[in-house]
């Protein structure tokens, strides 16, 4: 048995799950926050059986793709009223950060 953690964006985690439940798979969805962004995404607990994680890891891949977003991000550059100043910036968000751990032990109590 293996245990797949997959976070993904916000955006994309209810389309993940549908998929996921269609396959017969079952998630436990936790809501987490981004480091970097400070921005909303979830991570998801899937286990499988070592034959069907490669079924998840496509689900995954298949929904989660990267896009472009502009967010404004403070400038070093103080402005006349001695605020910082925002500049548009583009970054990319999206995609999934995923683990495939073994699982020695599985009891659903």
């Amino acid at each position: 048995m293996k245990l797949v953690i997959a976070i993904v964006h916000d955006e994309d985690a209810y389309e993940v799950i549908d998929n996921l439940n269609d396959k017969g798979f079952q998630v436990t969805k936790l809501a987490t926050t981004g480091g970097f962004l400070k921005a909303g995404n979830t991570t998801l607990m899937i286990g499988v059986e070592k034959e069907k994680v490669e079924d998840v890891l496509e689900i995954i891949r298949n929904v989660c793709k990267t896009r472009k977003t502009v967010i404004s991000a403070p400038s070093p550059m103080m402005g006349t009223t001695g605020v910082y100043v925002p500049s548009p910036m583009e970054i990319t968000i999206g995609g999934a950060t995923v683990f495939v751990l073994d699982v020695d032990r599985f009891e659903k109590v």
